[in-house]
């Protein structure tokens, strides 16, 4: 069960950062923190993935005051998902054409629908982001959502100034990104082990 939690997780992040390269090569906007992202690599020059990584673990010294620990997912989470960015990045070519950016844009949303329910049906830890607005949620005691959309918000209104691209594809993955996966999840949640229960005690029983 381990080894299939582990190949999902891994899996599912590689999905993940191609997924993310995919939303920029199709030039229609990208997902808040990817705005961010993509902003922080314009005005740097440093590759997108490697600031995904450098992004990653600054938010997770933020978990130190929300009492939040990682797990090993989300060292994987840090590390992997700017790597396989960069990757996709390589490979992928920029598209001009707007079919073909409106079907790597849907492309894009889809796979990462999947990849998220990949990694966090893997049951290995959330990601550096959903850990924040978890660990937000549990110590202020606001909705999820609240804290959520607070934190994307920021990040996007952030990532808008600094020169990411941000439209259509930022809505399209704000309002199908939920309900997607939702959908998956149950799919890719990987159950956990069932212990047999304890053996009767013949003496227990004869009396």
């Amino acid at each position: 069960m381990m080894t299939r939690r582990f190949l999902q997780l891994l899996i599912g992040l590689a999905m993940y950062g191609i997924s993310l390269a995919m939303f920029i090569r199709a030039s229609l906007g990208t997902a808040p923190w990817d705005v961010l992202h993509q902003g922080l690599a314009a005005k740097t020059g440093l590759s997108l993935g490697t600031v995904v990584v450098i992004v990653s673990f600054l938010v997770l010294l933020l978990w130190i005051p929300l009492r939040q620990w990682p797990g090993i997912g989300t060292l994987f989470n840090a590390v992997l998902v700017g790597v396989f960015a960069d990757i996709g990045l390589a490979f992928i070519p920029a598209i001009s054409h707007v079919g073909g950016q409106a079907g790597l844009l849907i492309g894009a949303v889809l796979l990462n629908g999947v990849a998220s329910a990949c990694y966090i049906g893997a049951r290995l830890g959330p990601g550096a982001r959903d850990g924040l607005m978890t660990g937000l949620a549990r110590r202020t005691g606001w909705p999820v959502r609240v804290c959520r959309t607070g934190i994307e918000v920021v990040v996007l209104a952030a990532g808008w100034l600094l020169g990411g691209s941000v439209g259509v594809g930022t809505v399209l993955y704000a309002l199908a990104i939920g309900p997607l996966v939702q959908l998956l999840l149950p799919r890719f949640t990987v159950p956990e082990l069932q212990r047999p229960a304890p053996a009767a005690d013949p003496a227990v029983t004869a009396a």
